[in-house]
């Protein structure tokens, strides 16, 4: 079941399942595409001009740095346009980030916790039953604080051209797929059908983000039901759909 989602949030308990997600570009290896930019046209007189005192902050820059990658991708993300973008001087960026490496890492860093974190924290949620336990899941994929799929389509995009970025693309699927597979064996599931089942709900919703297929919301909840069937074999209970379109459709009749 494809469903989009949009920007962040964590709590350190909820990427617990995850850290032993090191990534590389943090233990100092260089990423592929993360060099400094060397741009004649950033003169010290363009820095002058747009200096008016204030610097922005991390926050400014890296959301920048996330709005620039998902509207045109990671060769478009360079501190000269960023600066433009924010009307700072190209100098108020270093006062942050040490060069572009570090900016691209923590770009790397806000879709991990984000986009892993949360999978992972929903697959672990109590569930009465392994059919809400799906539900739970299924939060993340119509919840735009929970999972963003702009960002899991612009990330994996980049990691076509970075060999450090594609393997951390390679360590978050297995966090996410061994939480989807824990769960499952958590409500009896023999381990060969819950690594079964596991693959077959995060490829088909990596499959729909990678096509950018869309549905609207009405859809959505309508197949939602069936999904859960198809995926654990159970129909979810009446009680247990209700709570899940209270959570994102109060205006839906169950």
């Amino acid at each position: 079941m494809y469903i989009s989602s949009g920007l962040q949030g964590l709590t350190d308990r909820q990427i617990s399942a995850s850290h032993h997600l090191v990534p590389k570009a943090e233990q100092g290896s260089d990423l592929s595409t993360m060099n400094t930019d060397t741009n004649s046209s950033e003169t010290s007189s363009s820095d002058a001009a747009q200096d008016s005192g204030w610097r922005g902050s991390a926050d400014v820059w890296l959301q920048a740095s996330y709005e620039t990658l998902i509207e045109a991708g990671i060769d478009t993300v360079r501190i000269q346009p960023l600066a433009k973008k924010l009307k700072l001087s190209r100098t108020s960026f270093y006062w942050f980030f040490k060069d572009r490496n570090e900016l691209l890492n923590a770009l790397l860093t806000q879709w991990r916790d984000k986009n892993t974190g949360n999978l992972v924290a929903q697959a672990e949620a109590y569930a009465e039953s392994i059919a809400e336990a799906i539900l739970n899941v299924f939060d993340c994929w119509l919840n735009p604080d929970l999972f963003d799929s702009q960002f899991e389509f612009a990330v994996r995009s980049w990691a076509l051209q970075s060999p450090d970025v594609a393997e951390q693309i390679s360590q978050a699927d297995n966090a996410r797929l061994e939480a989807l597979r824990q769960m499952f064996i958590r409500f009896g599931y023999e381990a060969a059908k819950a690594d079964v089942r596991a693959r077959s709900i995060y490829l088909t919703q990596i499959g729909y983000i990678s096509m950018k297929s869309d549905e609207d919301i009405a859809t959505r909840l309508q197949r939602v039901s069936d999904y859960v069937e198809i995926f654990t074999g159970q129909a979810p209970k009446s009680r247990e759909l209700k709570r899940f379109y209270a959570r994102h459709e109060p205006a839906v009749k169950v």
